[in-house]
């Protein structure tokens, strides 16, 4: 299974802000290639006219940070890629995510679970 997206974060002058570039991708190989294609193209402001785009690889090769020079003001951004927990294709995290309500809070690592009362 699995239910991978690409994430965008960046801020905007008066908040930091999380955009989902695409999502819902079966594969870490889809979504891998959904990353690459946006490097050289996404862009959240409509306002900016792009003279020059640098991009910049983290160490863990999932994650960039584009720079990208208008003509009055530069901009940044990471691209990453990120799984859903409850739809890992690792048993393990998956199984972690879908702890009920009690154990949840004595477990460690991701949880991914409908608050009480919804």
């Amino acid at each position: 299974m699995g239910n991978w997206a690409v994430i965008a974060q960046y801020y905007n002058g008066e908040s930091y802000r999380t955009e989902f570039v695409c999502r819902g991708r079966e594969t870490k190989e889809q979504v891998m290639e959904e990353l690459r294609a946006a490097l050289h193209t996404y862009v959240p402001s409509k306002n900016l006219v792009e003279k020059r785009r640098r991009v910049y690889r983290f160490a863990d090769q999932e994650s960039y940070l584009v720079v990208i020079k208008g003509r009055l003001t530069e901009w940044e951004c990471t691209l990453r890629i990120a799984e859903l927990v409850s739809d890992s294709a690792d048993p393990a995290v998956a199984e972690r995510a879908r702890l009920e309500e009690g154990a949840a809070e004595a477990a460690d690592g991701p949880q991914d679970r409908i608050p009480p009362g919804y």
